[in-house]
């Protein structure tokens, strides 16, 4: 009997260890899965959600990006939908009323889980209060929104490609447009065949040597050029760098400018000729005349009428006053050159 029972307590001593491990183990597994410690570590929350995109229970919680509990529930209440939340007590400093939940994701495509902005004023929540509930957030979802809209703008652009919108759609769709853009990829690869075969300015670009030397002496000289320039050499040089030269010529500029207001003023003759409707038409009227006189006159020395149109139009009375003021000129010549000869004055005394 003794030998009995010392079996049976050492039985029961393996038995009550490995229930100890067991609840050991499963209490270690719990506090692991629960993302905060021990289940006495953890408070509840509660949020709600018009659409909770296929949030399930067991979705992580994370302040900020780090983990910080779980999801316990998803319900209907009503028209929406209500998420308990199980957050570990170390956190509830930084979950306020003034903080809010999300909806975010793990990933562009990965599963749904619940982002809480952490915030240190107003009162801190307590277990079973609720948070108020925002719009889907987060990194990703703010990813998943453009992905979205770029799909749908690509979308957009291929509906349009397939009716022949646009010059590529045309490209798609007109058997015209895309034979000329075949011919003009053919003259392309001509142009760069020739190219390589050393035709042309570029190809003797590209495959001659002296071609390319000279090239690059013009593009040397032009940086001389441009460096005496900067420099303030030569005329250009002092235009752009002599701040004299800048002055001089904005104070010319301030002159024009201030004839040109003169002008349009109506100030000075041109001002006026150019503003006095009565002066404008007066010197009309004026040049209409002079117009009147002169086609008169051109038409009297046409006609040969008077001493102008006969001396110009009568070679023999040209050549008669040719002749008479050739010898008034030697006559006065003579006169010059011998006085008394032709000076002969007598005084007679009665």
């Amino acid at each position: 009997m003794p030998r009995t029972r010392s079996l049976a307590w050492s039985q029961l001593k393996i038995g009550v260890i490995a229930v100890a491990a067991i609840v050991l183990a499963v209490m270690l597994i719990l506090a692991v899965g629960g993302q905060g410690g021990f289940a006495w570590e953890r408070y509840e929350l509660k949020t709600k959600f018009p659409n909770v995109k296929g949030l399930k229970s067991g979705a992580l919680v994370r302040i900020a990006g780090v983990d910080v509990g779980k999801v316990t529930g998803v319900d209907f209440v009503g028209a929406e939908v209500q998420v308990t939340l199980e957050v570990n007590e170390e956190n509830q400093t930084r979950i306020t009323e003034q903080s809010r939940a999300s909806i975010g994701s793990l990933s562009l495509l990965g599963e749904p889980i619940i982002e809480i902005s952490p915030s240190s004023e107003g009162r801190k929540l307590q277990n079973g209060d609720f948070i108020q509930g925002t719009a889907m957030g987060g990194d990703f979802a703010a990813m998943s929104s453009s992905a979205t809209e770029t799909l749908e703008q690509v979308n957009l652009v291929l509906q349009g490609l397939r009716k022949g919108q646009g010059t590529v759609g045309k490209l798609f769709t007109d058997e015209q447009m895309y034979r000329e853009f075949n011919a003009l990829l053919q003259s392309a690869d001509g142009v760069i065949a020739g190219v390589n075969r050393g035709q042309g300015t570029l190809g003797k670009l590209a495959k001659d040597d002296a071609a390319y030397r000279q090239l690059t002496a013009s593009l040397n000289d032009l940086n001389a050029i441009t460096r005496r320039i900067k420099a303030g050499e030569g005329s250009l040089g002092q235009l752009l760098n002599d701040d004299k030269l800048a002055k001089s010529i904005s104070s010319a500029s301030g002159n024009i400018d201030a004839i040109t207001g003169k002008l349009s003023r109506g100030e000075g003759t041109a001002g006026k000729l150019l503003n006095d409707k009565q002066l404008y038409e007066r010197i009309t009227t004026m040049t209409e005349r002079m117009d009147k006189l002169v086609g008169a006159l051109d038409q009297s020395l046409k006609s040969a009428d008077g001493t102008a149109g006969l001396l110009l139009n009568d070679k023999k009375l040209y050549d008669n006053m040719n002749g008479a003021a050739s010898e008034v000129r030697g006559l006065i010549a003579e006169i010059k050159k011998d006085p008394r000869k032709y000076l002969n004055v007598r005084v007679s005394i009665f």
